[in-house]
């Protein structure tokens, strides 16, 4: 086998690649086209038409769009009561918002360690964490395979708590055959350009339960109703409308609506495709024992969103940042996800430190993602695996 490029060989391709990117067709642009030329930008149609097929999509009988995934778990997190004095548990393995909901409402977030082989967090991990402090959990469904929802239910409901499932990477996805978005307390969806369906940005909260429902509808608008049920006063005529709580500008345009409900049309299609890539990167990685597969438990029928190469250092003579680096060399541009959360100098000035959750930093010194989205061709994904190989094959012990 060739040299790698880092090491003097020729790239396995010319052009790059990239971990993830967004696929708009024309029927996308037609959809915004339509917006743009309409009477709503924004407070409009599409944004309830949005939140009817989220609901059909999942099962769930409600759901509350707003601008983005971040917004979705600040509002997750007021629904859920959090507030001050509060604790929320959560993994470090993921993207800063799931544990900064928790500093938005002024409670403080715990971490508990995932488990080595799925990646997701582990229920015997957050119940050793939990206190009397604890007011919900937020479990993410990491790469898009599902937490293991069944025991984080029944834990968090027997210590009268909320169950939060982060699903910014999951749409798509089923566990036990019912779609995310219908099991947990609330559930969260992004639709950044890199997930599976995309808006620009955007974001969704969905849950079955209507006391929920109600206080996420006030924190996305300002706490502001016109539900004449809710008012405190008299209403004053049909513009009336009152301030009832605090809440904040999370909402979501008719223009990134149109798009989401455009893009939601191609899920099957998208997520089709996703699996025939992680097929066949897990047929070409699973037998070479210098690299280590993620786990999938049976209960998930998952919509991958991220595609983790685990390497294992003990078999290599190079470290996760020189595989990296050798992949960039072949013009396979990888990512890592995540950078433990309480690693960041944030949370050390918070008074988090390492060590807390060791198989999540055991983790993350030994991954990175691989390219994985919608229009890879099968010639891409063969050369992000003849890359690997060729790593592999030069530096292993």
């Amino acid at each position: 086998m060739d040299k790698p490029a880092i090491a003097g060989g020729t790239p396995v391709r010319d052009t790059k690649l990239y971990y993830g990117h967004q696929f708009v067709d024309q029927a996308d642009v037609k959809a915004v086209e339509e917006v743009l030329t309409s009477d709503y930008l924004t407070c409009g149609p599409k944004v309830e038409a949005l939140e009817q097929k989220l609901c059909a999509l999942t099962g769930a009988a409600y759901a509350v769009a707003c601008s983005n995934g971040t917004a979705a778990l600040h509002i997750a997190a007021m629904a859920a009561g959090v507030g001050a004095g509060d604790e929320l548990v959560t993994t470090p393995i993921t993207f800063a918002a799931s544990a900064n909901c928790a500093l938005y409402c002024g409670a403080r977030p715990v971490f508990a360690d995932i488990n080595p082989n799925t990646y997701n967090i582990d229920p015997k991990s957050v119940q050793k964490v939990l206190s009397e402090k604890t007011k919900a959990v937020v479990a993410v469904d990491f790469t898009g395979q599902a937490a293991p929802l069944d025991e984080l239910l029944a834990l968090c409901h027997e210590k009268g708590l909320v169950l939060i499932e982060d699903g910014a990477h999951s749409i798509g996805t089923k566990y036990k055959g019912r779609p995310v978005g219908s099991i947990a307390d609330m559930t969260t969806f992004s639709f950044h350009p890199v997930k599976t369906v995309t808006g620009g940005e955007g974001g969704a909260v969905l849950t079955n339960r209507k006391d929920l429902y109600e206080k996420l509808l006030l924190s996305r608008s300002h706490g502001i109703t016109k539900d004449a049920a809710q008012y405190v006063h008299e209403s004053h005529g049909p513009w009336y409308h009152e301030q009832i709580d605090l809440g904040y500008n999370y909402r979501i345009t008719d223009i990134q609506c149109a798009l989401i409900l455009s893009q939601m049309d191609k899920l099957a299609q998208f997520a089709k495709r996703r699996r025939e890539i992680v097929r066949r990167y897990d047929e070409a990685f699973s037998q070479i024992p210098q690299l280590f597969v993620q786990q999938e438990i049976p209960e998930s029928d998952t919509t991958r969103h991220l595609y983790i190469l685990r390497i294992r250092p003990e078999f290599l003579t190079i470290d996760r940042r020189g595989f990296f680096e050798a992949m960039a060399a072949e013009n396979i541009c990888c990512n890592v996800h995540y950078i433990p959360v309480y690693w960041h100098p944030y949370y050390e000035r918070l008074g988090y430190q390492k060590g807390l959750c060791p198989h999540a930093e055991k983790l993350y010194m030994e991954m990175m993602s691989l390219p994985i989205y919608y229009a890879l061709t099968d010639q891409d994904v063969e050369d992000v695996i003849m890359a690997v190989k060729k790593i592999v094959a030069y530096y292993k012990k």
